[in-house]
């Protein structure tokens, strides 16, 4: 199975977790999901009152730099973590 493969397999995978995973894991899944979908984070950081979405735009700015695959594979791993 290839890369893409698994990654698209994670996505489906992740949906059907017996429980719902911390919100440090919820950030972790969604900055290696853009960082493989859309490449390096660009825009301002939210400001204000909007504490999701700064928490989002810190997680997804912390992995920065990581190429489209290896992000793919660390949403590949930790999926696969969260359902051993």
């Amino acid at each position: 199975m290839t890369l893409d493969e698994q990654f698209q397999k994670a996505q489906v995978d992740v949906k059907s977790l017996a429980s719902k995973p911390s919100n440090d894991v919820l950030l972790k899944l969604y900055a290696f999901f853009k960082q493989a979908a859309e490449g390096d984070i660009s825009g301002d950081r939210p400001g204000g009152f909007d504490f999701k979405g700064m928490a989002k735009y810190d997680a997804w700015a912390e992995i920065s730099g990581k190429s489209a695959d290896e992000a793919k594979q660390a949403y590949v791993d930790l999926v696969a973590s969260l359902l051993a």
